[in-house]
């Protein structure tokens, strides 16, 4: 597979603008080439938002390679060393927006669909590609849309890899087989205002608030296991009063977050969190939301097939992990008992000068090329 394939695809894309949820014609690119190889390709735009369902075979078992062609905002353009969307080769590494997030994993999907549907035409089962342009916004019209329009048609995904950069300290040193659950909750405090003189004719939210948050702060929600870390719970805003010093607040309010294992479920969160607050008798109102429940592929083919491809084109044993922050992984899980992600060395991603290792680029597509011929023999 001649890496220059996969490069070019590469630049390609990262030249296309696609800050979130703009797409900037690279799904439109995509198609062309996929369709050449055989795919039907499906656009489903949902509002600002362009998704591709692209299929090769009716048969199973069906493998799909995920992703998302948005890109966080380049920041300050006078802090880059090259213009974020020129890609820019520098010291055997290809810089640009989108080098490690995910371009370049989505680059080597698409050399290693056309690969192999060029060397087994007539293969076993079917191969599939689902992109979008809202992975790193809500995430509320992308894959989570297309996963909906699937379920309402019967259609389910029998293994998926995610292109996500999951390479820590080397290429090819972890695969994420889950990620924890994201819950997060608004609580407003109601209180009631008054001089700061007079407390008797006040009610002060934050001293209500004050022994519940430090219960709620202290403990401990569940043990984790053998995948997991134990669930976290942690404030990241709180806000209260005018601004004046002589006025008790009439309300509070506080923004916090789980990052929950599959030791909890959303519902024994919530329920627990609620039973501390009226344990204090605090005066509140709680508005819920729901990131993503957590999933956890255990061991079993798909990641056997992923790890063998990784460990004789680095020789590396990858490391699983469902450390992290959030993925579309998510939702594709629910129509998918077997979901992993793996990609390029994520140390860039989201800051400056991202980049990717030109090596990395013909590796990452010969590991995807091998895991299809694994699963589809």
């Amino acid at each position: 597979m001649p890496e220059a394939g996969v490069l070019e695809l590469a630049k390609d894309l990262i030249a296309r603008r696609s800050v979130t949820p703009e797409d900037g014609g690279c799904q439109t690119l995509l198609a062309r080439r996929l369709s050449a190889a055989g795919f039907h390709c499906e656009s489903i735009v949902c509002g600002e938002v362009s998704n591709l369902w692209a299929r090769r075979g009716a048969a199973r078992p069906l493998v799909c390679f995920a992703g998302h062609t948005d890109v966080v905002p380049p920041g300050p353009l006078s802090e880059w060393r090259s213009d974020p969307f020129v890609p820019t080769i520098r010291d055997g590494r290809l810089y640009g927006r989108g080098a490690a997030d995910m371009k370049s994993s989505i680059a080597a999907f698409v050399l290693a669909a056309e690969a192999f549907s060029a060397e087994r035409p007539g293969h076993s089962g079917s191969i599939a590609l689902l992109l979008t342009s809202d992975e790193e916004g809500p995430s509320v019209d992308g894959t989570v849309r297309v996963v909906e329009r699937m379920k309402g048609r019967g259609e389910t995904i029998d293994y998926c890899i995610v292109g996500e950069p999951t390479s820590v300290r080397a290429f090819g040193d972890m695969i994420k087989n889950g990620r924890r659950g994201s819950l997060s909750g608004r609580l407003k405090v109601r209180g009631v205002q008054a001089h700061i003189a007079y407390p008797h004719l006040g009610r002060n939210p934050i001293h209500d608030l004050a022994p519940a948050l430090a219960e709620l702060a202290a403990t401990q929600w569940d043990r984790g296991n053998e995948f997991f870390p134990p669930t976290s719970w942690q404030v990241s805003n709180i806000h209260a009063g005018t601004g004046a010093g002589n006025i008790i607040p009439g309300s509070l309010e506080l923004d916090f977050n789980f990052r929950y294992s599959n030791e909890s479920s959303d519902e024994s969160l919530q329920a627990r969190v609620e039973e501390v607050l009226k344990k204090h008798g605090v005066d509140y109102s709680l508005e819920w939301t729901l990131g993503g429940k957590p999933f956890l592929t255990r061991p079993g083919k798909l990641v056997e097939v992923v790890s063998s491809a990784i460990r004789k084109h680095t020789g590396l044993a990858a490391e699983l992990s469902t450390t992290g922050g959030t993925s579309d992984a998510r939702f594709i899980a629910d129509i998918c008992p077997e979901v992993v992600e793996f990609g390029p060395v994520n140390s860039s991603i989201h800051k400056l000068n991202e980049h990717i290792a030109l090596g990395e680029l013909e590796t990452l597509s010969a590991i995807y090329l091998d895991t299809l011929r694994a699963l589809l023999p």
